[in-house]
């Protein structure tokens, strides 16, 4: 696992532009109704968050100063900052953190599993915000960060078709960054807010977010200087070795604990063939983790037979997949079935659909497609761009099995449960129950890990819940990959927090 840490903290330098690339082109600028990672990288620039996070999840001030929560778990006080205005000049007050949390529960797809146990918001003064709970939540200090539960203003958004709000493509924010332009297929231009509440910072002058879904631009860019910094691996893997021989190049790793992530292959339970349990299971059986590992990740991932990753330490279960590698198993399933060869040795022809965000979903795609012919399953690949995809499996539901890659966070219950939690099946809303799974059963431990204040006993629900799916497979997990931020040696202080490169940036400078 490559691990290089930055330069060591020098005294920041004003002024000049950085250009970050991203992998793909958000779909908006604000994470209201999606959390699709450019959107999330692109958002947090201008709406921040109440709290940011160490590299240990320790919360840290943001918009909210200080804050304190009941012994019981159910009374969540946040002191807000003085003086924070909107970019607009409105002032910032608890109106908007109470507006913002009740808004994100209707449209985030995480916030309904996340804010469940929030009852109400009251706002005695305009400073003060105090979240009432049902049941307590132990998860939920760690969920304010900018790119999660970002802070709307009320005077936008309030009164209006918010999925329709032209702030969604051309916001308005407390952040360090002011929203210029959005140049469409090219790049969208911020510049520094000169009135942000933590001066000096931002230091830079302008924040350029250009975007390519091909890593071999993305490489080219970041070796030439036309990119600055790209996060979350923002190049092919294979090239890694050969990139860090370049001396103006900087390989980090922090920054990245925030949102932990597995690839999977999500089957769609509606669709007649992924019914069948053990053709499920089949294909399960034909998937060899380590080889995937090598041929896909060169390594720089951790194989996961579970929804929880590897990183989530206390969480993730180790127990073994009942199905693992074998090929004969698998074809004996698929007799079974009645699914029987033809003379060009194919049972059965399905299309596996991907989406372009990251070019290991590709190389998934062609690895499950090799894997499974070999047990006489013949796959089409469809790739499309995310908005597509997300329309499709999400909105559409026209698809029989996909891959794709869900971030974990940082506590199971925020980044998992969505996934599995039938009361979260939320047609037209991406990356919630794709395989529109249900089991009473894994509902109950979901639900009840949500309020479990014994520590313990939250762990084994998680490890009960995990088995069961294992058992059950609405999706085969594949691995949780290791995020590396590729920086220009004359970037600094690009990720001081947990959630990295998806913060706020107002701590990066560049060194004239």
């Amino acid at each position: 696992m490559l691990v290089i840490n930055s330069a060591n903290a020098e005294m920041p330098q004003k002024g000049g532009t950085l250009t970050l690339i991203l992998p793909s082109e958000p779909s908006a600028l604000v994470a209201l109704a999606t959390v699709a990672q450019p959107v999330i990288a692109a958002s947090a620039k201008v709406n921040e968050g109440l709290l940011t996070y160490d590299y240990n999840l320790k919360p840290l001030p943001q918009l909210a100063t200080s804050w304190e929560i009941s012994p019981d778990g159910k009374r969540y006080t946040f002191h807000l900052r003085q003086g924070v205005k909107w970019h607009d000049g409105q002032p910032f007050t608890s109106a908007d953190v109470a507006f913002s949390i009740d808004l994100l529960k209707k449209t985030h797809p995480r916030a309904k599993s996340t804010f469940a146990n929030v009852a109400s918001i009251e706002t005695p003064d305009a400073l003060t915000a105090v979240l009432i709970l049902s049941h307590p939540a132990p998860y939920l200090i760690t969920a304010f960060a900018a790119g999660e539960t970002p802070i709307l203003p009320k005077h936008i958004y309030e009164n209006s078709d918010v999925l329709k709000n032209p702030n969604n493509n051309a916001p308005i924010g407390t952040g360090p960054y002011i929203f210029e332009k959005w140049e469409r297929g090219s790049y969208i231009l911020y510049k520094r807010n000169p009135n942000y509440w933590d001066a000096p910072k931002p230091y830079i002058d302008q924040l350029v977010v250009k975007f390519s879904t091909d890593p071999t631009v993305r490489s080219l860019a970041l070796q030439t200087g036309q990119a600055d910094i790209g996060y979350r691996t923002p190049v092919a893997l294979s090239e890694l070795k050969r990139l860090q021989e370049n001396p103006k190049l900087v390989f980090e790793t922090k920054g990245n604990n925030y949102s932990y992530s597995v690839a999977s292959i999500h089957f769609n339970l509606d669709d007649p063939l992924f019914k069948d349990l053990r053709v499920r299971q089949a294909i399960a059986h034909a998937i060899n983790r380590q080889a995937l590992l090598n041929v896909v990740y060169f390594g720089y991932a951790t194989p996961t037979e579970t929804p929880v990753a590897p990183g989530l330490k206390a969480f993730h279960s180790n127990k073994l997949s009942p199905y693992q590698y074998d090929l004969a198993a698998a074809n004996k399933l698929l007799d079974e079935t009645g699914y029987k060869k033809g003379d060009d040795g194919v049972r059965l022809r399905v299309t596996l659909d991907y989406n372009t965000f990251d070019d290991t979903f590709r190389r998934n795609a062609e690895f499950v497609r090799s894997a499974l012919a070999r047990i006489g399953i013949a796959a089409t690949l469809r790739s499309q761009d995310l908005s597509t995809y997300a329309t499709r499996v999400f909105t559409q539901r026209d698809f029989q099995f996909s891959i794709d890659q869900y971030a974990n966070l940082y506590d199971p219950t925020v980044g998992v449960q969505r996934l599995y939690w039938s009361k979260n099946y939320r047609p037209g809303v991406p990356f919630t129950n794709i395989s529109h799974y249900q089991n009473a059963e894994v509902d109950r431990l979901l639900e009840a890990a949500q309020t479990e204040n014994d520590n313990s006993k939250r762990l084994q629900e998680f490890q009960q819940f995990q088995d069961i799916v294992q058992r059950d497979v609405p999706d085969v997990n594949l691995a949780s990959p290791q995020f590396i931020t590729i920086s220009n040696k004359r970037v600094h202080d690009h990720s001081p927090t947990a959630d990295g490169l998806e913060g706020n940036l107002s701590s990066v400078w560049v060194e004239k």
